[in-house]
């Protein structure tokens, strides 16, 4: 919206927001009203969970990651549980990381996605047991497929062993993924 095209550290976004606060703060103000509106119609049309995607969380420092994206994604699910209270919200904040904890204590989403970075087995010991983690497949391990698929499947499965899990990528499913290797990782995923 900024740059006209995505950029990998998001800097023409983050530099408006520094020289045009109140700007970038109208701007993120539309946003959460108009991803309110969207979801709710999602639901309205049917969908039975929704997942709010934050794809710039990770490249901003501490106070902005607060104020550009936790407090934004909180309006947003408290506005959804107020007027649809029974669908369930998965929290996707890409690169958060180590703000992953005070996400799970503060958000109250039903689930939180998790990149492809980050670590399933610190996250099972930095979040309550409780927590539902979904995710953190590498979209080329999938891709790659055979040993490589299996070996991530099984990390994956270990580390989320005993806790409430919903397993997923770490990120999208790349075009060139075969179909085969989606096949064997439901099929897996699904036996075990």
């Amino acid at each position: 919206m900024i740059a006209g095209h995505g950029t990998p550290d998001q800097s023409p976004a983050r530099l408006f927001a520094f020289q045009h606060p109140q700007a970038f703060e109208k701007l993120i103000e539309r946003l959460i009203d108009a991803s309110i509106s969207y979801l709710i119609r999602q639901i309205d049309a049917g969908v039975e969970v929704v997942q709010i995607f934050d794809s710039w969380a990770g490249v901003l420092p501490h106070q902005e990651f607060q104020k550009w994206s936790a407090a934004p994604i909180a309006r947003i699910i408290t506005a959804l549980k107020a007027q649809r209270p029974e669908i369930p919200i998965i929290a996707f904040v890409r690169g958060a990381d180590t703000q992953l904890p005070d996400l799970a204590r503060t958000l109250q989403a039903a689930a939180y996605g998790l990149d492809t970075a980050l670590d399933p087995n610190w996250a099972v010991a930095h979040t309550p047991p409780t927590t539902v983690l979904q995710g953190n497949l590498d979209p080329l391990a999938l891709v790659a497929g055979g040993e490589a698929l299996n070996k991530e499947i099984d990390a994956i499965t270990r580390a989320f062993l005993g806790r409430p899990h919903i397993f997923n990528l770490g990120h999208g499913i790349l075009q060139q993924t075969p179909i085969a290797h989606v096949e064997t990782l439901i099929a897996r995923v699904r036996r075990d």
